[in-house]
């Protein structure tokens, strides 16, 4: 990851509530990116969404991993909910598996939780449209205008920023083919038509390394006018 204008950034999100940290992974060089991540469990703002799971989605592109380092973190697997802790050591996510992680709901003994901290990174593939940190950036500043300022969430947006994130929001199981349906969708509404509607997957005053994000959009007939590389905000 030498030379990656995102190494030892910090991301904020939910008026830092959620921090996630760009970190190398030297023991890991086939990732393409590893993040430290940290939950304050008893922030205002991440207690006011504990309730809400994130969508349940996949990716088709790339092997995801998780490591709890301190504290508790609630994952969905296909359909099944596990609580990680430390001792779990590194979990995996494959392909096309139906995941999604979110805080713990506190309860009993661990009432008194405040902090839940975790290492998250993912396989690099050539694939363009892939998990990674501008991908991440995007998604958690529109987290932020969705949590902190009020702003109603907007489908074709979050299925826009995810087919560009090589991420797609999971069917029910019971639709033929799910994932691959789930997977033509997101590209027909969040890449084609979004884009003829001007929905851009990223956006400049999100975005630490825009020439990357200008380049994936540039890939896309339907994107590639919001790929100005002059732009400044």
């Amino acid at each position: 990851m030498s030379g990656d204008p995102y190494l030892g950034r910090v991301i904020t999100a939910f008026e830092g509530g959620i921090t996630t940290r760009v970190i190398t992974h030297p023991s890991h060089p086939d990732r393409i990116f590893a993040y430290e991540v940290t939950f304050l469990l008893q922030h205002p703002r991440v207690v006011a969404v504990a309730a809400q799971k994130p969508p349940l989605h996949f990716h088709p592109h790339q092997d995801e991993y998780l490591q709890v380092l301190e504290g508790r973190l609630a994952v969905e697997i296909e359909g099944k909910e596990r609580v990680l802790v430390p001792e779990d050591g590194e979990v995996k996510f494959p392909p096309w598996t139906n995941h999604r992680l979110y805080s713990p709901v506190s309860g009993g003994a661990d009432d008194d939780l405040k902090v839940t901290k975790f290492l998250l990174s993912a396989e690099s593939t050539p694939e363009l449209f892939r998990l990674d940190t501008v991908f991440f950036e995007n998604w958690y500043a529109y987290q932020d205008q969705i949590v902190v300022k009020g702003d109603k969430i907007d489908l074709i947006q979050v299925m826009s920023t995810f087919d560009a994130g090589g991420s797609y929001l999971s069917l029910p199981p019971w639709i033929p083919f799910s994932k691959t349906s789930a997977r033509a969708l997101g590209i027909v509404v969040g890449r084609w038509l979004g884009g003829i509607l001007g929905y851009q997957p990223f956006y400049r005053k999100w975005t630490t390394d825009w020439q990357s994000a200008c380049h994936k959009m540039e890939m896309s007939v339907f994107q590639r006018r919001f790929a100005d590389r002059s732009k400044v905000d």
